[in-house]
């Protein structure tokens, strides 16, 4: 576990600053232990921070019993963040933005370099099944990248995941080694949630039927989907710059000739891009959305229009396909 740490820090530049990101639990308590022990052997400095989401009560003690813990292990600055949990898409998409929220401004409140999270090759296996069940392409099969750029007011954040190879047996018994006693949230076996429904109910079954090994096999699909997209985006990113014309007060417009000829991987990505930056939210642009508007390019009958999530429109006009507002 040590070494997936110090793989990452290897890449930072001396004397910067890292946080572990650490709710108390076992995962990414082992984070933080490996990350007190790692960081000054890499000449970086490191620091710990908990979020109190308010969703239990006495979250504001475990946070403070956290944040104790995170400072036995040398980690400074040591400290908590309250948030509040509101918003649309239930309350885990609820939490998670609050939490990144969170982080982000800390991050750029200590000039740290990096924020480690402590997602296993478990949280990836269940993240490519909950995709699989959405349904909504390799991307998201791809599951978690390793390391993430999130844009910030003042810039981007880089977060990076070092424990997407190792298990969560792993983390306990790394824990244990470190005489570190890690906090079990409930939540985390609440039946209400559908990440806890793969957990505890799908992957058993699946390992049951199948065989063992399939988290191991989800993740490292995930990890060779991820390659694929990757690749599959930075065509796509070009042929958007390509095939941009003259907008002529729409968002965005684009040469319905070129995107014919293109694969439809290729295409499709182009299109939703093309979406995204005329202004809708990528959050609810679904894959519906995309093939109307493929339709627009591959199977035109003279078709109006497409309409599509944040008030826009896309329609197909003197050879080009343009974007703006209803």
């Amino acid at each position: 576990m040590r070494l997936a740490v110090r793989r990452v820090l290897a890449d930072l530049p001396a004397g910067d600053m890292v946080l572990a990101a650490c709710s108390g639990g076992a995962d990414s308590l082992a984070l933080a232990g490996a990350l007190a022990f790692e960081a000054p052997r890499a000449g970086l400095q490191a620091g710990g921070i908990t979020i109190d989401h308010g969703l239990q009560d006495g979250s504001g003690a475990r946070a403070d019993a956290v944040v104790r813990t995170l400072a036995d292990l040398g980690l400074d600055p040591a400290g908590s963040i309250a948030v509040t949990v509101d918003g649309d898409g239930g309350m885990e998409n609820a939490a998670r933005n609050a939490r990144y929220a969170a982080l982000d401004e800390a991050a750029d409140r200590l000039g740290a370099a990096a924020v480690l999270l402590g997602h296993t090759r478990d949280d990836q296996a269940e993240t490519v099944l909950l995709g699989l069940a959405r349904g909504s392409g390799a991307r998201s099969l791809a599951g978690m990248p390793p390391a993430l750029r999130r844009p910030y007011a003042r810039g981007e954040v880089l977060y990076l995941r070092p424990l997407l190879e190792l298990d969560r047996i792993t983390m306990r018994r790394a824990c244990l080694a470190m005489g570190l006693e890690p906090w079990d949230d409930p939540h985390n076996d609440d039946p209400a949630y559908t990440r806890v429904r793969v957990r505890h109910q799908a992957l058993p079954v699946l390992e049951e039927t199948i065989g063992p090994g399939v988290a191991e096999a989800l993740a490292r699909t995930a990890r060779m989907l991820r390659d694929d997209a990757d690749a599959l985006d930075e065509l796509a990113a070009r042929a958007y710059d390509e095939l941009r014309s003259a907008e002529d007060g729409y968002s965005v417009a684009l040469r319905a000739d070129g995107l014919e000829e293109l694969p439809r991987a290729v295409r499709t990505r182009v299109l939703r891009m093309a979406a995204v930056k005329a202004g809708s939210p990528p959050g609810t642009l679904a894959a519906v959305h995309v093939d109307a508007m493929d339709r627009l390019v591959t199977a035109w009958h003279g078709q109006r229009h497409v309409d599509l999530p944040g008030g826009l429109r896309a329609f197909r006009r003197y050879g080009r396909l343009l974007f703006g507002p209803v």
